[in-house]
Parts: C-alpha cells; structure tokens; sequence
C-alpha cells in the first residue's frame, strides 16, 4: 500500500484566489462599462489610471517590502476597479492614483499582505479621498453619454434630493437602469445585480451579507420613512447611491467579513443599519462607506460570537 504523507487540509477544493479575482472583475464588468458608456472617456481614464496605480503599487510592494518577486493574483486589479467605481468621473486623475496607492501600500501591504488587511482596501482609500478632498469628492457632473461627453455644470445625485428630505426627481425605472448622476459604478442596480447574480453562481458569495444588508435597509427606511410615500422612499433608499455596490461587492470581501453564517447575517444586519443611520444624521448624504469600515472592525467580535459549539463542549469553538 502507497501512503502520501502531506500537511493539512487533506480535502482541497478547485478554488484559488486568482480564479475569485477574476471572477469578480468578470461581475464588476456591467457596471463598470455602464458607467463608462453613461459618464464618457474621462470614466474610463480614472478607471485606468486607478487600476494602473494600484497594480504597480503592489508589484513595487512584493519588491522591496516582501522582497520576493510574487506573481499578480488579480486583487490589485479589483481593488483598482472597486475604487474607480466609488469615485465621480470629475475626479481629478491624480487623486485617483493617490487613492489606489493608499488602497495597496498601507491598508493592504503594511498589514501583511493579501488576506491580513482588517479593512476593505477600497473603501478605507475613499474614506482617506472623502476626508483629504471633498470638494472633489461630492461634485457629480450632469453628462451626455459617451459620445456626448461631460457637461461642467454639477449636479444633484439622487440622495441629495433624499437630505431635503424629497424624493428624488428621477423615476424608480430610471434608478434601476442607471439613467442618473453619481460615482462611475454605482449608478445602475440593474448592472449590479448581475454582476452579483454571477457572483452567486460561481459560489464566489453566497446571499447572507447581502441580503441581510439590503433587507435591513428596506425595513428601516420603510418604517422610518421621511415622506408621504413610504415604499417609494423605501425604494429610492436602496436604488440610490452605494448601497448596492457596497452590499454585493465590498461587505463581501474574505479578508474583512465574517466566516461564520450567523456572523455574516449579523454583520450584514449591521451594515444596514449603519448606512441607513449615517444617512439619516451623517454630514454626507452617502453612509455605506463608513458603516462598512466599521464593521470591518468588527468582524472578528462576530465570528468569535457566533462560533459553533464543538462537540462535547458547552461553550463556542475558542
């Protein structure tokens, strides 16, 4: 008899983490090209410029910090993509590369790299551009599509017809298809949620952040509603700003979220009621950024709460 000796785990799945990364730059895909197609050339320029800077970023990290020549596993690139997606298409080029330098240098490499940063990549970079440049944060352009190009007026997104407290004047369908102002990726649910769709049936994620996410939002704006018209409020609340992008594509990440399942619907519950919280006394119309972060930092108190009971004992796993 023939005996392989080797180190656990003894049962491995086909998974890798090049394949994940590429699986979710296939699902950011739509929306990404959408935003393009709705914002013009400039869209694609910050997304490139974004992409670029996170890719080399790494590539001079695993040089002269991890002093390997590690291979590219793709998650430079979704972080890349990720972060053009939460910014406007009005950004200026260079806070873009900034963004995507801090995304991978500090919140990334200085952690240790791949899996042992404690915060989305991504969203800690907006976090640092939205306190670091405001102004150029929140000014959304009115645009004529891709041919079109930019119109120099700004404009009101959505959500902050939403602070007046009003509904928005832009109909549900035209929240749905993406027909409104707003960052370059999260202007068309229809978009993400194929993106997600996707996502699902690879089994890249499963529906428990997610749901959890948008299901507390639905409920508490729904309740909670600021105008005579409570489903349209509550409709409006899901449909506008970062919230779907937020809950498919970044409350999902490994490295960040909870492992366990009653974890991820508690973490996702948080989520939700976060950004529904930040937007209703937040400065900022938009909450999902920092309601995510913080329950980043969190997440390790989820899984550590809601860690199965090991046979024979009384109390969770340790």
């Amino acid at each position: 008899m023939n005996l392989t000796v080797s180190s656990s785990p003894h049962v491995r799945g086909n998974d890798s983490t090049r394949r994940i990364m590429r699986d979710v730059n296939i699902a950011l895909l739509p929306a990404l090209v959408f935003g393009i197609a709705h914002f013009g050339i400039r869209a694609a320029v910050v997304t490139i410029v974004s992409i670029a800077a996170a890719v080399i970023t790494e590539l001079a990290a695993n040089r002269f910090l991890f002093r390997d020549h590690r291979e590219l596993d793709g998650s430079a690139v979704v972080t890349g993509m990720l972060l053009a997606m939460t910014l406007p298409a009005t950004v200026p080029y260079w806070v873009a590369a900034f963004g995507s330098v801090f995304a991978i240098l500090v919140v990334k490499a200085f952690c240790g790299g791949m899996g042992q940063n404690a915060f989305n990549p991504a969203l800690a970079a907006r976090a640092l551009l939205v306190l670091l440049f405001p102004t150029s944060m929140v000014r959304y352009a009115a645009v004529n599509g891709f041919f079109g190009g930019m119109d120099a007026v700004t404009t009101a997104t959505p959500l902050h017809h939403m602070v007046m407290p009003a509904l928005p004047e832009q109909s549900l369908l035209d929240m749905f298809l993406g027909n409104i102002p707003g960052s370059i990726g999260e202007v068309s649910a229809l978009a993400l949620l194929l993106g997600g769709a996707y996502l699902v049936w690879r089994k890249v994620i499963s529906l428990r952040i997610p749901v959890a996410y948008l299901g507390t939002v639905a409920v508490l704006t729904l309740v909670f509603h600021k105008t005579d018209d409570a489903f349209g409020w509550m409709m409006y609340s899901l449909l506008g700003g970062g919230v779907i992008l937020g809950a498919i594509f970044m409350a999902t990440d490994y490295a960040t979220s909870p492992v366990t399942p009653k974890g991820q619907i508690l973490y996702g519950i948080g989520c939700g009621a976060l950004t529904v919280l930040f937007r209703y006394f937040g400065l900022f119309p938009e909450g999902v950024t920092y309601a995510i972060l913080i329950m980043n930092a969190l997440s390790w108190a989820m899984d550590r709460w809601t860690a199965p009971v090991r046979f024979g004992s009384k109390g969770g796993a340790a």
